[in-house]
């Protein structure tokens, strides 16, 4: 078997149509991967990425919206294979002053990128459990956020579901180790994305020059964490939080 090979395997990217979750769809076809489901709320979406990605391997549209535990029971139920690689993606973000910062923003930001994860690994268990063996485990692949790390300001809601997302790792990393499935994170830094746009805009170059390898992350550093997470490579890496941040965190 190669180090970072994926041939043969399965995954399933949420918030897979743009930004963070088409890099790592797109690096895992790239790495063999006989199939990737791509999901996101959007119908449209998840077929325009899909068609994207084919000169890479086979894409398969799944739209759902996991913001919800019924959408991620539903979408589980579309997965009709073992599974071998889980990548909770799909995240959104809000920003206000702490006077002003709505209860809305909480259940919004907190059901897709805190819960989402529980309930769709929760609800794929018995499809990773059917790819799991000891020599090459199921992988579940949460990303978080150098957010949940450090301590930005007026992202009250995000930095605190990613904080969560990284403690949720671990907890199930320690449940499901014994099942031969191993659950990671990855915590990117900056990189071009819908949610990072309008910052990366505005203040780009000043993010740039604050990273100690100055500069933006580029698709394949992303790529290449997860294939590596997904692959042999990573079999026994488990619980682990990853920053994918250039050094930004060591700041």
């Amino acid at each position: 078997m190669e180090l970072f090979s994926l041939a043969g395997k399965t995954a399933l990217v949420t918030g897979g149509t743009r930004g963070i979750g088409l890099m790592i769809a797109r690096g895992l076809l790239q790495a063999g991967a006989a199939k990737v489901y791509i999901s996101s709320r959007k119908a449209e979406a998840c077929e325009k990425a899909a068609a994207e990605l084919a000169e890479f391997g086979t894409a398969v549209p799944v739209p759902a919206d996991v913001s919800t535990e019924e959408e991620c029971l539903r979408l589980a139920g579309q997965v009709g294979e073992p599974l071998h690689v889980l990548v909770n993606n799909a995240g959104a973000t809000w920003g206000a002053p702490l006077a002003e910062f709505p209860a809305s923003a909480w259940d919004k930001v907190v059901d897709l990128n805190l819960k989402a994860p529980f309930y769709l690994t929760r609800a794929l268990l018995p499809r990773l459990r059917e790819a799991a063996t000891p020599d090459d485990p199921a992988r579940v692949i949460n990303i978080g956020s150098v957010d949940g790390i450090m301590t930005p300001g007026e992202r009250y809601s995000y930095t605190t579901s990613k904080a969560g997302v990284h403690q949720l790792t671990r907890v199930l990393a320690k449940e499901l180790g014994p099942e031969s499935i191993t659950v990671n994170a990855i915590a990117p830094g900056p990189f071009e994305s819908k949610m990072m746009a309008a910052t990366l805009d505005a203040f780009g170059d000043v993010i740039a020059s604050a990273v100690p390898l100055r500069r933006i992350g580029r698709p394949d550093d992303m790529a290449g964490t997860a294939v590596f997470l997904a692959s042999r490579a990573g079999a026994y890496v488990n619980g682990a939080v990853i920053p994918v941040d250039g050094g930004l965190t060591t700041l």
